[in-house]
């Protein structure tokens, strides 16, 4: 019934679209417009009212080849437009030379389509195109599409410009060996000024800059969500909108909604009828079951990209759901990184049912191939629960070597920034350069003068700045340099904390020994092989959990150092945040967030914890997973935890996940180097068994150790027991003997027999069987797992949902034979206690994929 209510309503939407057909746009006329039809000997109209001139005969098209071959296809097929039925074969490199008259961006729009030949097999036909030194593609064959409709290519090139290599548009294509190349249609379209030249918000959140004009894009994505697919007829640039019902990951969690395209509005500085139609505005998806207050989800969309390259997303706004301003915020993510926080759109156009578009960039250089964009409900809203989406365009970026296909290197969001200020910098470096050889000949005059005249007192000075160095090397020399926040802070919790060099305060030893009641040890929450953690409450009456390093202990500067300067690099909703530190006294002591529920270990086992419910479970290892997918890739460069264990991933008051512990945290491979070749560390029954061997690191060790905290939670024992029989000691080696089994359910934790479904534990299984593949190479990248995580609680959903209807397909009670040992590990940290706070922090914000009516 909910399916078909679903379809009535597109329906609808669709009908509301053709009604409104008629509709007429603001006419965009481009100084440049070449829509050319290769090898055509005629004018060819398309269905949407454009006509193709052929590609020979006008005289501001050339080509540099008079050898030319032209094939046709005298069979109608209503597929088919006109420009496909005819093309240009090249047998060796040839060049189009289109004379344009606006300098700046311009649509490229490519057709190709192998038209049946005689002499040539165009569809195995392999060649490579480029445009005004820009690779658009490389060794491209159609029969590697494995397609049989005509493919349509679009790029934004620059012609002119201070970066263009010609005043014209330069386009080569190349076949390969002995093959041909092919091309049936061109299209050179000149741009409306500034349609990217917006500030861009890079992912992880910083610094937004402006995109270089020496940057092309190629068209990824462009998706009308909630409504039909637009064709060039419904655009004034001439774009191809298509539905995104084939992106939405589960289509049950949203619905389209529409509005009369008249009533959109175009009030702000920017918005136009050129960067989107009102057709987009006018349709969008947000949640199923809107407006209902604890409605928790996110709509997501998958989108399949080619790694190692940056792409930039352009978001479509536009609020045609509420009744007033004011009423609608929600939070926007990209790739489970918090793009914007708390979103309210009427605050940006003052209006309702009025446009507005956000510019992202996002770089895919690691991790996973599919960038996954969701919106959901805010914490901090005051409103009922909903969230929308009305459009989206997601374009691949050029690389550094002006390449937008094939094996490429990595272009960092930092790289484009540089490129934007690169003249500049080589004028002052010039400029700075002579003035640093200026003073570096008067500096060494001035030092061999005073070696000369007073040895001993430069003797003496030196030895104390030496001095004054190392002592503050050891602290003060870490960067200020912090990361992208899903961590939400309470209003005025640090407010009073003041600014130093590193990321946090710096307290004096008497602030601690207060805020600790002199190292009281009834506030001893936690001893480890570094020191004990004590609870503390500041002056401001913030809790903490306070580090203290023994100085007899056996872990020391280096790691103490090692967890500073990771933690400055570090903000995200599931780490740990370090509040600050101390450095009086030859004491070494952190001082870090207060967290309430204590180490994920004692709610699973030895202790009088509550049982976890399994939904519960999974949302912990989905916040586990999102933090270690931040070090991973989301910050300036890969962390690798190095200590992943149950020990070190603590729990909040609301049980929202975040990983702790950075002393044994290493600096991720180059990007020329496969691995970090150091001293094997970790904890044993965690490590990766490659890593021990090799003793070359990677991120994948870290993938290891979450694969046995997965198999830790679904059986509630812990890693490594040995009162236990032989093949039982160790949880990795014992899970993966059951799970290849396919009998899973025998060892999992009592509590959940009968609570887990069948498909939910399968997924899980399969997910935590990849983390434990003896090769790094065969595990998957901490996004696979926090996508597979996120899908095994969808299903644990769905299957909740089912079982109102039949109790089929929940896992029988089964007779539990392996006994519960309780289980105290003396070389285990745990950082923070399980005591109670009366400090509130935000609750978790989870990117669940999940049935919203499962909830």
């Amino acid at each position: 019934m909910e399916s078909l209510k679903g379809l009535l309503v597109f329906s609808a939407s669709i009908l509301c679209f053709l009604s409104f057909s008629s509709l007429s746009f603001a006419s965009f006329t481009p100084i440049d417009c070449f829509l050319i039809s290769c090898g055509s000997s005629k004018s060819i109209q398309v269905q949407d009212g454009r006509v193709f001139e052929p590609d020979f005969g006008d005289t501001d098209v050339g080509l540099s080849t008079n050898s030319l071959i032209t094939v046709s296809n005298n069979e109608k097929n209503s597929l088919l437009s006109e420009i496909h039925n005819s093309a240009r074969v090249f047998t060796k490199s040839s060049v189009y030379t289109i004379s344009t008259k606006q300098i700046g961006r311009h649509w490229l729009r490519l057709h190709f389509y192998p038209v049946k030949s005689n002499q040539h097999n165009l569809k195995s036909a392999v060649f490579s195109v480029v445009a005004n030194g820009i690779t658009l593609l490389h060794e491209f064959s159609f029969s590697r599409l494995g397609k049989k409709e005509p493919l349509l290519k679009e790029y934004v090139v620059e012609i002119g410009g201070s970066s263009s290599k010609s005043e014209n548009l330069v386009l080569t294509l190349s076949p390969v060996g002995s093959s041909v190349a092919f091309i049936n249609g061109i299209e050179v379209v000149s741009m409306p000024e500034g349609q990217f030249d917006f500030s861009v918000i890079p992912i992880p959140m910083g610094p937004g800059f402006v995109i270089p004009s020496s940057v092309a894009l190629e068209t990824a994505y462009r998706v009308n969500m909630g409504g039909p697919r637009l064709t060039p007829r419904n655009d004034t640039l001439w774009r191809t909108w298509n539905s995104d019902h084939t992106f939405l990951f589960n289509p049950s969690s949203a619905r389209n909604v529409a509005k009369d395209p008249k009533s959109v509005k175009y009030p702000a500085d920017g918005e136009s009828v050129d960067i989107a139609p009102n057709y987009i505005y006018a349709t969008a998806q947000e949640m199923a079951d809107a407006k209902v207050m604890d409605q928790k989800f996110n709509i997501t969309w998958a989108f399949q990209v080619e790694k190692g390259f940056t792409y930039f997303i352009r978001m479509h706004f536009c609020d045609i759901v509420s009744v007033s301003l004011n009423n609608l915020i929600f939070d926007v993510y990209i790739n489970n990184q918090t793009a914007v926080e708390s979103f309210d759109i009427s605050t940006k156009t003052m209006a309702l049912s009025a446009a507005y578009f956000m510019d992202f960039v996002v770089n895919m250089s690691t991790g996973s191939d599919k960038i996954f964009i969701q919106v959901g409900p805010s914490n901090l809203r005051t409103t009922q629960a909903n969230a929308i989406l009305n459009g989206l365009e997601i374009m691949k970026m050029s690389n550094p070597s002006n390449s937008l296909d094939g094996k490429v290197a990595i272009y960092s969001i930092n790289s484009i920034r540089s490129d934007a200020k690169k003249h500049v910098k080589l004028a002052i470096f010039a400029t700075l350069g002579g003035l640093a050889g200026l003073l570096l000949v008067s500096a060494s005059c001035f030092l061999c003068f005073v070696c000369f005249r007073k040895p001993k007192m430069v003797k003496q000075k030196s030895m104390t700045w030496l001095m004054v160095k190392q002592k503050s090397m050891s602290w003060l020399s870490f960067p200020n340099q912090v990361g992208i926040s899903e961590t939400k802070i309470s209003a005025g919790s640090f407010a009073s904390m003041t600014p130093s060099r590193t990321f946090g305060r710096i307290f004096a030893f008497a602030e601690i020994r207060e805020a600790t009641k002199d190292f009281d040890e009834s506030l001893v929450i936690g001893v480890g092989g570094f020191g004990k953690v004590y609870k503390g409450v500041l002056e401001d009456g913030v809790m903490v959990a306070v580090k203290r390093g023994n100085g007899k202990s056996q872990q020391g500067l280096v790691e103490f150092r090692t967890e500073i300067e990771m933690l400055s690099k570090l903000r995200h909703r599931h780490l740990v945040s370090l509040i600050g530190y101390c450095e009086e006294l030859n004491e070494m002591i952190l001082v870090y967030e207060f967290m309430a529920g204590g180490p994920l270990r004692k709610h699973l086992y030895g202790s009088d914890f509550p049982h976890l419910s399994w939904k519960q479970r999974l949302e912990i290892c989905i916040g586990a997973a999102k933090g270690l997918h931040y070090l991973h890739t989301g910050a300036s460069e890969c962390i690798i935890h190095r200590d992943v264990k149950t020990t070190n991933i603590l729990l909040d008051e609301n049980l929202t996940a975040k990983v702790a512990d950075f002393g044994l945290s290493k600096f991720g491979p180059a990007l020329d180097q496969t691995h970090v070749s150091t001293a094997v560390k970790g904890s044993f029954g965690y490590l990766d068994p490659e890593y021990y061997r090799r003793q070359q690191l990677t991120e994948k060790s870290d993938v290891y150790s979450f694969g046995v905290v997965l198999m830790e939670v679904l059986c509630a024992r812990s890693a490594i027991n040995p009162s236990l029989p032989r093949e039982q000691v160790n949880i990795a080696e014992w899970a993966m003997h059951w799970q290849k089994k396919g009998q899973l359910e025998q060892i999992i934790d009592p509590y959940l027999v009968g609570k887990v479904s069948i498909d939910s534990l399968r997924k899980y299984g399969e997910t935590a069987e990849k983390c434990l593949a003896e090769y790094g190479c065969e595990r998957p990248s901490m996004g696979d797992v926090l996508w597979n995580l996120e899908y095994v609680l969808h299903l644990q959903a769905a299957a909740r949902q089912s079982l109102e209807e039949e109790n089929s397909n929940i896992i029988p009670d089964i007779p539990y034979s392996i006994p519960r040992v309780e289980s105290g590990e003396a070389d285990e940290i745990d950082i923070v206690s399980h005591g109670e706070s009366d400090v509130t922090t935000s609750s978790g914000v989870f990117s669940q994929l999940m049935n919203p009516k499962g909830r």
